[in-house]
């Protein structure tokens, strides 16, 4: 273990940065590469919507099974060590989908692929948070905000430029030389650190229930859309997952040392702010996943301008979450966070007017933009208000789970939406069936969305969100698939 703390402006402090970003950037850049890949996929791998939706959902089953984990994984056997493992581990994950010759194999890519995104993706800001000395922390965590940002606004261009070149495999070969790079600058310029004060199990019992439950519940839902509830393997799924849900609370409740300690959602308005998580990011992730989709298969864009397409409302989350954060410092999140969500559903609902005929100009660009002004006024005032919900010592802990929450809530979403919109089989290769079946999907997420706006104004009061997280809520951040993950250590 190395004691020494880094100055940021020192050469070997510029690699630490470069080295998490590049780790991070892999990631984030995967995140928004794999949904624009989704219809060659299926077109190759002969997947209808169920086999879409588990390429999706295998890599977040993972990802919200375990971070919560990774966080105290890093801190007893060494940041730098699980990091580089994390970033293995997903470079390898992405040679097998990018070599997978069927739709199973690609799934199993993927759920590894989710493994290593949990190890590497905590691992990064532990690493800032632990490396950096006190004065250059605040600085490092935003420059590396805007590089992984910058990661997820450039995906959708080069996924879709290689969909577009006839091989969606190098959106994952892509990951291997980035994984070199960010390996061999770890391993020489990043210290490794550890809690040598870290007590004691890691809670192994509920990571491995979390993981079924979610599991349990997702292939239930999935299975659903094809077989109806009234099917036996259907029904078995979902009783082996709220069996496992209802032991995982039970562990987490009785264990001294739970990856999710509920006694945090005593807190109103932590519980509030996970309560719009829930209903805000489900909305979003089923969205964002249908409309890529929708425009390749129904409308007949090109991979890349179908990926680009939601570039404006990543651009404008680039740009604006600073000032939604300063924002939520002056008035309270509550009147923000309740016209973030009205303004979301307000997008979701001019998507309605996307069909065939119609321009992008005219009916997909203001949807995106009204959607994406809708998440700037409500991620970064969520984050504060999840950081100032808790003690300084549990605002890690906050950001955690607040970040597992979003992605289960995607898992979850992105599993019974299109089910219950009637998207089913085969039906996103029919035009005019995916049509009906995306407008009603895009009702329910302004029904999810709308709701959201009605939980914080019910859960939330009007104080203002104390300055003593500012590391997190006034940088920028443009991820969709959650609120940023703060990483709170302060050593010495």
């Amino acid at each position: 273990m190395s004691d020494e703390r880094i100055a940021l402006g020192t050469a070997r402090g510029r690699w630490v940065l470069a080295a998490t970003a590049l780790g991070s950037g892999m990631a984030f850049l995967d995140g928004t590469v794999v949904n624009v890949a989704l219809p060659a996929m299926g077109e190759d791998l002969n997947a209808d919507m169920a086999g879409l939706q588990w390429i999706v959902n295998g890599y977040m089953l993972m990802l919200a099974s375990l971070v919560l984990l990774s966080g105290s994984l890093g801190d007893r056997l060494g940041r730098r060590r699980t990091f580089v493992v994390g970033v293995i581990w997903f470079a390898a994950a992405s040679v097998v989908c990018a070599i997978a010759p069927n739709l199973e194999v690609m799934i199993a890519g993927r759920v590894l692929q989710g493994i290593g995104g949990a190890l590497l993706t905590p691992g990064s800001l532990a690493i800032l948070q632990t490396t950096f000395q006190h004065s250059d922390r605040g600085k490092a965590v935003g420059t590396w905000s805007g590089l992984t940002s910058v990661a997820a606004a450039v995906g959708p261009f080069v996924g879709g430029s290689l969909v577009d070149s006839g091989s969606w495999q190098l959106i994952f070969l892509l990951n291997v030389p980035l994984a070199l790079a960010t390996v061999l600058v770890t391993l020489r310029h990043v210290p490794e650190t550890r809690d040598e004060e870290a007590a004691g199990k890691l809670d192994i019992n509920g990571a491995i229930l979390a993981t079924v439950g979610l599991a349990g519940i997702t292939y239930g839902l999935i299975s659903a859309g094809d077989h109806g509830f009234g099917d036996p393997t259907v029904l078995t799924s979902l009783a082996i997952g709220v069996v496992a849900f209802v032991a995982f609370i039970e562990v987490e409740r009785r264990g001294s040392y739970p990856m999710l300690p509920l006694n945090i959602f005593a807190n109103r308005r932590f519980t509030g702010a996970n309560l719009v998580t829930v209903v805000v990011y489900g909305a979003l992730g089923t969205a964002t996943f249908l409309v890529v989709v929708y425009l390749q298969t129904a409308l007949h864009y090109s991979a890349l301008w179908a990926g680009a397409s939601l570039l404006p409302m990543t651009l404008l989350m680039l740009g604006l979450s600073g000032y939604a954060g300063g924002l939520a410092d002056r008035i309270g999140p509550r009147i923000p966070m309740t016209v973030g969500p009205a303004l979301m559903a307000g997008g979701f609902l001019l998507m309605l007017r996307i069909d065939t005929g119609t321009s992008y100009y005219t009916a997909v660009l203001p949807a995106v933009v009204l959607l994406g002004l809708g998440l700037v006024a409500t991620v970064a005032p969520l984050t504060a208000t999840v950081l100032s919900s808790v003690e300084d010592h549990h605002a890690g802990i906050a950001s955690g789970v607040n970040n597992a929450v979003a992605r289960s809530a995607q898992l979850m979403a992105v599993a019974a939406i299109p089910m219950a919109a009637g998207i089913t089989g085969d039906a996103y290769r029919d035009p005019v069936a995916f049509h009906n079946g995306f407008g009603h999907a895009l009702w329910i997420s302004a029904v999810l969305a709308a709701a959201g706006g009605v939980i914080a104004w019910v859960t939330l009061g009007d104080r203002a969100v104390p300055h003593k997280h500012h590391l997190v809520h006034h940088h920028t951040h443009c991820a969709l698939e959650a609120p940023p993950y703060a990483d709170s250590r302060t050593p010495s």
